[in-house]
């Protein structure tokens, strides 16, 4: 059937990407790839509400649906739409279309921000407009997929199963989606981050700076400075790239920190409260508690039973939006 939404190299061929992904992704989880940075997801069944932490990264659907919550704002994704992360950051994200016949599949790319840099200085854009400087760009955004992004996201994963076309043509073909995505609707988010004149940029250091520091005991003064802004206007500017203050962010990433500690390394709570940069265990159980929905050590034996997959339970979703919540997608 025709989808006018649908990019046209997609409807020739509406489930050429699937069945690209389908022989790395055999069953459901995530599924590295033979290129660092390039990863998939299967999901054969809905999944519920959960809070995750992505790199920066931009994530394509070949088959299915999935929105991420972050803030009061919805991103919804799917054939037709692509995610951005221009920064990395903690939401809630929830896949909403998959069964066992078509099973959700997704691709996730790490974005490098040193290509990025490149990019911009081989296009000659060396600078943002004033207004773009002034403010903060969003650090997720939604954009919609065109024929020329499917197509090369198409040769990257033809070329994965040579590791000569992996040497020579899989660089190729991140840097055109890199330059496609510049090129979007919403390309100046990414743009931003890049270029040292913007905010986004002081705060992607600044986000640097707190998902390697997390295990301090860090003070918005020290945060700020590392921003070089007031207090103030890193608490404005956080809000608007982030969509949460500096400290809640650095919060966050302390407690995903912890249950993947928990994971990998067998910690129990105690140890890794400590080693996230809570003084008080007692504290950081119930934080963790009110972000996840149950006990640090309920949580880790969980993850352990179903697999690590994309931190998604498996388990029918509600696809209920929430009144406060306002769907931002294209």
């Amino acid at each position: 059937m025709h989808n006018p939404a649908m990019p046209q190299i997609l409807q020739e061929t509406p489930r050429s990407l699937a069945e690209l992904i389908e022989p790395w992704a055999p069953h459901d989880g995530r599924h590295a790839s033979p290129l660092p940075g390039l990863s998939f997801v299967r999901l054969s069944h809905p999944s519920a509400r959960l809070p995750v932490v992505y790199k920066s990264c931009i994530c394509f659907v070949a088959q299915g649906s999935k929105r991420a919550f972050l803030g009061d704002r919805i991103y919804t994704y799917d054939p037709q739409n692509y995610l951005v992360l221009s920064v990395p950051l903690p939401f809630v994200s929830e896949i909403f279309q998959a069964s066992p016949e078509e099973p959700f599949f997704s691709i996730s790319l790490q974005i490098d921000p040193s290509a990025v840099t490149d990019l911009l200085l081989d296009l000659g854009e060396t600078q943002l407009p004033t207004a773009d400087r002034q403010a903060a760009q969003p650090g997720m955004f939604v954009s919609r997929m065109s024929d020329d992004l499917a197509g090369v996201v198409a040769r990257l994963l033809a070329a994965l199963g040579s590791p000569l076309d992996r040497r020579v043509l899989a660089p190729l073909a991140v840097r055109e989606i890199l330059y496609r995505v510049l090129s979007g609707e919403q390309g100046d988010s990414l743009r931003a981050v890049a270029l040292s004149d913007s905010r986004s940029h002081r705060i992607a250091r600044v986000v640097r700076f707190l998902n390697t520091r997390y295990g301090e005991p860090l003070t918005i003064s020290e945060i700020a400075r590392e921003a070089n802004m007031s207090p103030s206007t890193l608490h404005h500017t956080s809000k608007e790239g982030t969509s949460v203050s500096p400290l809640q962010y650095l919060k966050q990433i302390r407690l995903h920190q912890a249950r993947l500690l928990m994971l990998q390394d067998g910690l129990s709570a105690g140890e890794v409260a400590h080693r996230v940069g809570y003084g008080s265990p007692s504290q950081f159980s119930r934080e963790f508690k009110r972000l996840f929905g149950v006990a640090p050590s309920r949580e880790a034996q969980r993850l352990r039973e179903v697999g690590w997959g994309d931190i998604e339970r498996v388990v029918p979703a509600s696809g209920t939006i929430r009144p406060h919540e306002r769907d931002v997608s294209p």
